[in-house]
């Protein structure tokens, strides 16, 4: 029986308090494929008070009891691992493999990473007489988007059960039935009553309303920087935690000793990896002036490889866009870099040619893009890149760092040492050199607007204690 229509509280599946209904949309076709219920203050409340009563007992289980839960939960999670990936299909357009690979597989490399972190974990140290003690935060609001449901499901859920908190969980109500089947996997693995809770509903009508719940002792959110200063300045009239994953417009900056053609193509295919819609993309490539064109013969190329159509098809690499919104989003901003001067290199406005529903953007590339434009400012979350050129590594590092966000940032050098230096100078939160392997131990987390708090690993497992000192402990 399908739990869609139901949340989950206090360790069972149960109706809204008033009933309402969200149609569930297939970004594919355009229609709908299932309907959610969403809930109101209400539901906030039972979730809350249930998470309440589950940390005064949970808070004191030992860490085996707490590693021990979180592998219960992995060996649930991989028996479900399929169900997995076709729903974040279905919800968010995900092409099948990719679902497989990348966003089902996400939610379970962060299991692994944070079981590995925690076997290793200390709550406590001591520094002569004093005693340093770390302790859960309390009952913790999960907000989550939808277009990697289950990395950031999991990179919040994991770490706040190590930490021995109680959460609640909003997932995306546009990509909301991964983190349905993720509930069903929690309830498998038998996570104690309470410890979990999840609801669906809007921003507005329940995010919100997490935010500002007098119980909930911190707020963890990731999504756009627009929705996250509202959950901000709603946190603060209760003075709780406030942890933030927000947008980003992250430059890739491709030196002048770099393999041009690798670091050129591969740039490409991370800055339409998930359709675009990753907020650490490398959606700025920067170039030396020199090189411009002979970048734009290599991005084309590789841009107009890519297989855009079915995500049910096993040879799609990119599927559409999640939704009408996102689709006119991006087609505006498409328009304004033709309006404002950049070159179309490739793609462009309207879907490509061989669909004719869906909301699917073709691969575009913009060349001579110059600082100040909107597709350069703006985080657009299509598969669209701007290629801009720069003079010398100062003029790089000036245009990569002239953003508001600070998420993210790329650097490509067949000098190690180059690309080392260059990275130190990119002010954002992680900053990858020649395209390496997704490393799940990293800190991740912005500068600037782009957020603040680390999550991943051990580094989550922190954002989700308090530090007590307790002076006077004894020899």
């Amino acid at each position: 029986m399908s739990n869609h229509l139901k949340f989950y509280i206090d360790g069972q599946w149960v109706d809204p308090v008033k009933p309402a209904v969200l149609d569930v949309i297939d970004p594919s076709t355009e229609e709908a494929y299932t309907q959610i219920s969403v809930g109101s203050a209400a539901d906030v409340d039972r979730a809350v008070a249930a998470a309440k009563a589950a940390f005064a007992s949970f808070s004191l289980t030992s860490k085996a009891e707490r590693l021990a839960l979180l592998k219960r939960i992995l060996e649930a999670y991989n028996e479900r691992y399929e169900d997995i990936a076709h729903a974040v299909s279905y919800e968010n357009g995900s092409p099948i493999t990719w679902a497989r690979e990348a966003q089902a597989y996400a939610g379970q490399g962060h299991l692994e990473a944070t079981i590995k972190a925690f076997e290793d974990y200390e709550f406590t140290e001591r520094r002569g007489t004093t005693m340093v003690v770390k302790e859960p935060i309390g009952v913790c609001a999960l907000i989550t988007p939808w277009n990697w449901p289950l990395n950031q499901i999991v990179c919040k859920v994991a770490p706040a059960i190590a930490a021995g908190c109680t959460v609640v969980l909003k997932p995306s109500e546009i990509a909301p039935i991964s983190g349905i089947v993720f509930s069903e996997v929690m309830h498998a693995a038998g996570v104690p009553k309470g410890v979990y809770n999840m609801i669906n509903g809007t921003g507005p009508e329940v995010g919100q309303i997490m935010a500002g719940h007098p119980d909930v002792d911190m707020v963890s959110f990731t999504g756009s920087t627009r929705a996250g200063i509202i959950v901000a300045e709603t946190a603060a009239k209760t003075v709780k935690r406030v942890a933030q994953e927000l947008g980003g417009k992250s430059a890739n900056i491709i030196l002048e000793d770099a393999n041009f053609e690798r670091a050129v193509r591969k740039g490409v295919n991370a800055c339409f990896g998930n359709s675009g819609q990753s907020c650490d993309a490398p959606t700025r490539m920067l170039v030396p002036a020199a090189r411009h064109d002979e970048a734009l013969e290599i991005a084309k190329k590789a841009a107009e490889a890519h297989n855009t159509g079915d995500p049910r098809s096993e040879d799609t690499q990119l599927g559409p866009v999640v939704s009408q919104l996102q689709f006119d989003k991006i087609q505006g901003l498409i328009e304004a870099g033709i309006k404002e001067g950049a070159t179309l290199v490739t793609g462009g406005l309207g879907r490509p040619e061989h669909l004719n529903r869906g909301y699917y953007i073709r691969p575009t590339v913009f060349g001579h893009v110059k600082p100040g434009m909107r597709i350069e400012k703006e985080e657009i979350f299509g598969p669209v890149l701007s290629v801009i050129s720069y003079e010398d590594d100062d003029d790089a590092v000036a245009i990569a760092n002239d953003t508001v966000y600070g998420l993210a940032g790329y650097v490509q050098s067949e000098n190690i040492e180059h690309a080392r230096a260059i990275a130190s100078r990119i002010r954002a939160g992680q900053v990858s050199i020649n395209y390496p392997d997704w490393d799940l131990y990293a800190p991740f987390g912005g500068y600037k607007q782009s957020g603040n708090g680390r999550e991943y690993a051990d580094w989550a497992i922190h954002d989700f204690l308090e530090i007590k000192g307790i002076i006077g402990y004894g020899e």
